[in-house]
C-alpha cells in the first residue's frame, strides 16, 4: 500500500482509503456484520484512512468505524464530518454551540475525548466567507475536543476558498474519471499550500465498477434510486452527476480501453491518485471482498501518462459538457 502525506500535520495515511457512508445507510439493505468485516478487511490490506460522518445512518456508521479502532488499539485515522444534522443548511446552523454538539456526538459514537478530524459537511458556499465558523473550530481544537479540522465540498471555487483559511488541513472533493474538474487548478493549489485532498465518489456511486447495468435495480432507500435527479441533496453526490445512460455508455468504453482482463476499479482508483494532489481515495464497500480490491489498487502505483491522456480525452468528449461548469 502506498501511504501519503497531509502536509500541514506531516500524517501519512494510505492512498486508499475507506468510504464509510454505505455502512451507514443511503445505499441499500446494510448488514452491521458484514460492514464491520468489510472495516476488518480494508484494515488487515493495509488501509489506515477511515471516512465516516454523524449522519450515515444517524451514528450506525461512526460506531462500526470505532469499533474497529479499538480492535487495532488506535492504528487508524478516523475523519467525520458535522453540518448535515442541521434541520437547514444555512451559515447561521454552523453556531458554536451547534459545531460544538455535533462534535460532542461525534465524540460520543467514535468513543474518543478528541477526534483526529473534522470536516465541514458540504455547506452553503458563503460560509466560506464567514471567518467566524473556522474561529469556532479553532476554540474546539484549543479546547482539545478535536485535533484537525478540514472541509467537504460540493463545488472547486468553494475548495480554493478553503485554502485561504490557515488550520484548514483538508479538502474533501468530488474527483474521478467522471469529474476531472478539480485537475485544472484545484490540486495543484492544495497540494502547494500542503493541505490533504480526500477523493470522494471515486467510483461515481458504482457506474465505474462496471458491474452496473441499464436494468440493475436499486433499493427503494439506495440514493441511487431517491436521488436520481437531485431530489434529496446535490445530484452530483449520485453517479457524479452524470446521465445514467451516458455513464454506461463510456463504461463499456473504458472496458474496451482496458482489455478483458483489466479491473475497472483499480482503473478508476489508480486514475484518482495519479495526480500527486490526491492525498487518499475512498471507494465505499459493504463487503470485504470490495474491501480486499479496493486495498489492491493501491498497491499498484500511478496509471501511465498516455493512458491518462486517454481518460482526459474521453471526459472531455463524453462527460464534460454535462458536468464540467456545474461543480
Amino acid at each position: 500500500m502506498e501511504f501519503r502525506t497531509i502536509g500541514k500535520i506531516d500524517k501519512e495515511i494510505s492512498v486508499i482509503g475507506f468510504g464509510a457512508w454505505a455502512i451507514g445507510g443511503s445505499w441499500g439493505d446494510v448488514d452491521d456484520s458484514a460492514s464491520y468485516a468489510a472495516l476488518v478487511a480494508a484494515y488487515e490490506a493495509g488501509i489506515t484512512f477511515f471516512d465516516t460522518a454523524d449522519v450515515y445512518g444517524d451514528g450506525r456508521s461512526e460506531r462500526l468505524v470505532a469499533k474497529l479502532k479499538k480492535e487495532t488499539a488506535g492504528d487508524i485515522f478516523i475523519a467525520t464530518k458535522a453540518g448535515r444534522r442541521a434541520e437547514k443548511q444555512s451559515v447561521a446552523a454552523y453556531s458554536p454551540e451547534n459545531l460544538e454538539s455535533w462534535i460532542d456526538r461525534s465524540r460520543e459514537n467514535l468513543e474518543t475525548d478528541c477526534l483526529d478530524l473534522v470536516q465541514l459537511h458540504c455547506p452553503p458556499t458563503d460560509l466560506f466567507y464567514h471567518p467566524e465558523v473556522f474561529a469556532a473550530l479553532d476554540d474546539l481544537r484549543t479546547a482539545g475536543k478535536i485535533s484537525n479540522y478540514g472541509v467537504s465540498v460540493e463545488r472547486v471555487e468553494e475548495g480554493l476558498k478553503a485554502l485561504d483559511f490557515p488550520n484548514v488541513v483538508s479538502v474533501q472533493i468530488i474527483y474521478n474519471i467522471f469529474r476531472q474538474r478539480p485537475a485544472d487548478r484545484f490540486l495543484d493549489a492544495a497540494h502547494e499550500a500542503g493541505v490533504g485532498v480526500i477523493a470522494r465518489v471515486p467510483l461515481a456511486s458504482g457506474l465505474l465498477t462496471g458491474k452496473i447495468t441499464k436494468d440493475t435495480k436499486f433499493a427503494e432507500d439506495d440514493h441511487r434510486n431517491f436521488n436520481r435527479h437531485g431530489e434529496a441533496f446535490d445530484v452530483g453526490e449520485t453517479f457524479a452527476g452524470v446521465d445514467f445512460e451516458t455513464g454506461l455508455a463510456v463504461v463499456e468504453e473504458l472496458r474496451d480501453l482496458l482489455g478483458e482482463d483489466g479491473s475497472l476499479v483499480h482503473l478508476a482508483l489508480r486514475f484518482c491518485y495519479s495526480h500527486p494532489g490526491v492525498t487518499t481515495v475512498i471507494p465505499g464497500a459493504k463487503t470485504p471482498k470490495q474491501a480486499a480490491e479496493n486495498a489492491l489498487a493501491g498497491e499498484l502505483g500511478v496509471l501511465d501518462d498516455n493512458l491518462l491522456l486517454r481518460l482526459q480525452n474521453i471526459y472531455r468528449e463524453k462527460i464534460a459538457p454535462q458536468v464540467h461548469y456545474r461543480w
